[in-house]
């Protein structure tokens, strides 16, 4: 089984976006720890599988962030299940969880699940939109985010989510500062080595996305910034 523990880098590739098969070969043989599939709108059955079953020929681990019950396929190595601690809709926060379990519980392989305490705090991303997420927070909101993530809800991940946006670097040291078991997640405007290595101090995991469709070379050479530290 993987341990997100020894991770230190994963790409995130969007279902609803074109990537060239030799781009794909190019990341799942980068040495990133894990390719995370996942999106913020449509997010279909059909684009989940066309997208698992090319990374799937790759060894690199291959794990869905699940955002909707649909979405939710067989034959990934993981299945990563947000929980949007700052929404302001339950449903982002335990709602939809429930309804998954009451439809698929008997058939998941509880092994395979990992539950993602996220915090969104770019307001312009879809994601914050889409989860009615509370964005308008201070350091002092997600540090307490964090520590509900590890200490209340004994959460494997504290995924910080800027998507789109960098996050002011002292905020992310803090955040590490206060989690001692939870793996801490950033993901948020990070294009290039410079900015991976210097995010990689203070996360335990970042999570390059946008940046594979807007810059790919540079986004490629986010692995080696922080895998070789």
């Amino acid at each position: 089984m993987y341990d997100v523990n020894e991770w230190k880098h994963v790409f995130k590739l969007d279902p609803n976006k074109d990537l060239p098969d030799e781009q794909l070969e190019r990341l799942c043989e980068s040495g990133t720890d894990a390719i995370v599939i996942g999106g913020s709108d449509n997010v279909t059955e059909d684009n989940v599988l066309r997208l698992m079953s090319k990374v799937r020929r790759f060894l690199v681990p291959c794990v869905l962030e699940v955002s909707t019950i649909d979405s939710i396929v067989p034959g990934f190595d993981l299945y990563f299940i947000p929980s949007v601690l700052n929404s302001k809709n339950a449903d982002w926060i335990v709602g939809m969880h429930h309804q998954a379990m009451k439809e698929y519980g008997e058939l998941m392989s509880m092994e395979e699940i990992v539950t993602e305490g996220y915090c969104i705090v770019n307001p312009d991303c879809k994601a914050a939109a889409l989860t009615e997420a509370d964005t308008h927070i201070e350091t002092e909101d997600i540090l307490a985010y964090a520590r509900v993530a590890e200490n209340l809800l004994h959460l494997p991940i504290f995924y910080l989510e800027y998507s789109g946006m960098l996050a002011d670097i002292e905020t992310v040291e803090k955040t590490k500062g206060v989690l001692d078991k939870s793996v801490l997640f950033y993901g948020g405007g990070i294009k290039d080595a410079e900015t991976a290595e210097r995010f990689g101090r203070h996360a335990d995991v970042i999570v390059v996305g946008n940046a594979v469709y807007e810059d790919f070379d540079q986004a490629l050479k986010t692995v080696a910034a922080v895998k070789t530290k």
